[in-house]
């Protein structure tokens, strides 16, 4: 997959994108990620991509015409670009379904906006997306980027070593992933469940299963509900994901 981001500050990049998982993808030639300066795209000397909005008000808004300019530069045409997503706080909550969605593609753009945001004719003529990572404000596009980046560079064929753990584990049903435990038995008075060690495979599934569920209820009731509502499936098998037209 190729993956290109438009930001003011590709050198914010360098660290996650080198580390850990997402650097060995890297190394690897499973995921391509390019961060490109929008400023390279600005006519002026000053290379100016900001301007006061129309209206009056606090703050700079994103220029318009490097964000076309970048796209025509990157891909030829408009029309050619990959699947384009906007980060913003306005955008649909990112959730498991979406980065699903997403990891299927062959290549995705990211915005990152700065400032008070981007000009609406960037949203309205480039993006295919918006996405939010959550209900809070930050400083600029790029944390929501590499959160995104991440996410959907596990899901990508050879990236993890076990392929089981991107589909056992939290909202890969809908859930919150069971809870986990490791060497030693008891650690100050805590002991591992004996379940866990009784090798009845059934029981441990069970188990697991009704601790996810008795977590997910307690914890994201907004989660629980929508497993629980009336498009959710007979049966105790796992719900589907909400379906994002993805």
């Amino acid at each position: 997959m190729r993956i290109d981001v438009l930001t003011l500050f590709p050198e914010w990049f360098a660290g996650p994108l080198d580390a850990s998982l997402l650097g060995r993808a890297r190394d690897r030639g499973l995921v391509s990620v390019e961060p490109h300066d929008l400023r390279d795209w600005a006519t002026d000397r000053h290379r100016t991509v900001d301007e006061p909005p129309y209206g009056g008000g606090a703050g700079m808004v994103l220029k318009p015409e490097p964000f076309f300019a970048a796209v025509e530069g990157l891909y030829g045409a408009v029309e050619a670009r990959p699947r384009t997503i906007v980060l913003t706080p306005r955008g649909r909550l990112l959730d498991q379904a979406l980065v699903a969605g997403f990891a299927r593609e062959r290549a995705l753009l990211l915005l990152c906006g700065r400032y008070e945001g981007i000009d609406e004719r960037v949203h309205e003529g480039l993006a295919h997306d918006e996405v939010s990572i959550g209900d809070y404000v930050l400083a600029g596009g790029e944390v929501a980027a590499a959160v995104l980046i991440e996410a959907v560079t596990r899901l990508l064929p050879g990236v993890m070593g076990n392929e089981e753990s991107a589909s056992d584990e939290s909202f890969a049903e809908g859930l919150l992933e069971y809870p986990q435990y490791t060497r030693p038995l008891e650690l100050r008075g805590m002991r591992v469940p004996e379940v866990l060690r009784s090798g009845d495979h059934g029981a441990v599934a069970r188990w697991r299963r009704e601790r996810a569920e008795a977590r997910t209820r307690a914890v994201r009731p907004d989660l629980w509900a929508i497993r629980d509502g009336p498009d959710a499936p007979d049966g105790d098998g796992p719900a589907s994901p909400r379906d994002h037209g993805d």
